[in-house]
C-alpha cells in the first residue's frame, strides 16, 4: 500500500482505558480541573492527537497552529471534550492492534515524550513541541499494523516494533517507515510545521534540507526509550548511541542517559504525575 493511500484510510487508534475512565470522571465534575485533564491527555498518544487535531481545525480559526495540549484544552468546552473522550476506541485487549504490545507502546511513547522535553530544555528548544512530537512519534506504527497486519507481521519476524533498526527494515519492505506515517498524520491534522518536520525526519535528522533541531531531539529521545525497552547493556548503549546527532545538539551520551525515563515501578497511575 502506498503512503498516501495508507494515510487516507481511517484508523481507530486505541486509547488507554484507564485514562479514558479518569477523564470521564474529571469531566463529570462541576468544574473540571484543566491541570488534571492536561496530565491525563498528555499520557495518551491517540487522545492527544485527536485533541490537537480538533484544536487546529478550521472551526477555531486560530492565527497560529497549536502544538501543546494545554493550549488545545483552553480552546475546547467541556461538552466538546466529553464527546472526544467518549468516542475514543479503547485498547482493551492484546489484539487491539495486531502485532503490537500496547502497554509497551504506551510506555515507550510516554518515556520518549518526557525525554524529549528534558533534552529540549538542555538545548533551549521548545519543550512543548518536543513533548508533543515525542508522544506522537510512533503513532504511524499503529497505523501500519492496522492497515496491513499480515505485512506488518512479516516485518515483526525480522525486528520487533520498538527495535532500533525498525525504520530501516520498514523502509525496505514498505517504501516508507512509521516516522513518515506519523508525519503524514500530523500534517493532515494541521499541526505546526516544526512538529511535522520533527516527526518526518526523526529517524534521519540530517536528511532535511533545513536541519530541524527538534528532529534530533526526538531521535535521541526515541533511542533512549527504545534502548531501555530492549534492556541494552552499557556496551550496547555506547555502540548504538547516535553520536553525530548528539554532537550537533551539544549532547553526549552521558547527558542523554542522565535524563531518566519514568520509573514505572512506583505505581501504575504514576505516569500522569510526570506531566506538568
Amino acid at each position: 500500500m502506498e503512503l498516501n493511500a495508507l494515510l487516507a484510510q481511517p484508523a481507530a487508534l486505541p486509547s488507554l482505558p484507564r485514562t479514558v475512565a479518569l477523564l470521564m470522571s474529571e469531566l463529570a465534575q462541576p468544574e473540571p480541573s484543566l491541570r488534571r485533564m492536561n496530565q491525563l491527555f498528555a499520557t495518551d498518544p491517540a487522545l492527544a492527537a485527536r485533541l490537537l487535531e480538533l484544536a487546529n481545525s478550521p472551526a477555531f480559526q486560530m492565527p497560529r497552529q497549536i502544538a501543546g495540549i494545554p493550549q488545545a484544552l483552553a480552546l475546547l468546552g467541556t461538552a466538546q471534550l466529553r464527546g472526544l473522550v467518549t468516542s475514543a476506541p479503547l485498547g482493551t485487549t492484546s489484539r487491539s492492534v495486531p502485532g503490537v504490545n500496547m502497554q509497551q507502546f504506551w510506555r515507550c511513547s510516554l518515556n520518549t515524550a518526557k525525554l524529549a522535553r528534558s533534552l529540549a530544555g538542555l538545548v533551549h528548544h521548545d519543550q512543548i513541541a518536543a513533548y508533543t512530537a515525542g508522544l506522537l512519534h510512533a503513532l504511524g506504527e499503529l497505523v501500519i499494523h492496522l492497515a496491513d497486519p499480515e505485512k506488518a507481521h512479516s516485518v515483526n519476524t525480522l525486528v520487533a516494533p520498538l527495535d532500533l533498526r525498525r525504520t530501516k527494515v520498514e523502509q525496505r519492505i514498505f517504501g516508507y517507515c512509521y516516522s513518515k506515517v506519523s508525519a503524514g498524520l500530523a500534517r493532515r491534522w494541521q499541526l505546526p510545521e516544526v512538529v511535522v518536520d520533527a516527526l518526518q525526519y526523526q529517524d534521519a535528522p540530517f536528511e532535511n534540507k533545513a536541519y530541524e533541531p527538534l528532529a534530533g531531539v526526538i531521535h535521541l529521545a526515541s533511542w533512549r526509550a527504545r534502548a531501555r525497552e530492549a534492556g541494552l547493556n552499557e556496551n550496547e548503549l555506547a555502540v548504538s548511541f547516535p553520536g553525530e546527532v548528539g554532537l550537533v545538539l551539544g549532547l553526549d551520551i552521558d547527558m542523554v542517559l542522565q535524563q531518566d525515563p519514568i520509573d514505572w515501578n512506583v505505581r501504575p497511575e504514576a505516569a500522569a504525575d510526570y506531566v506538568v
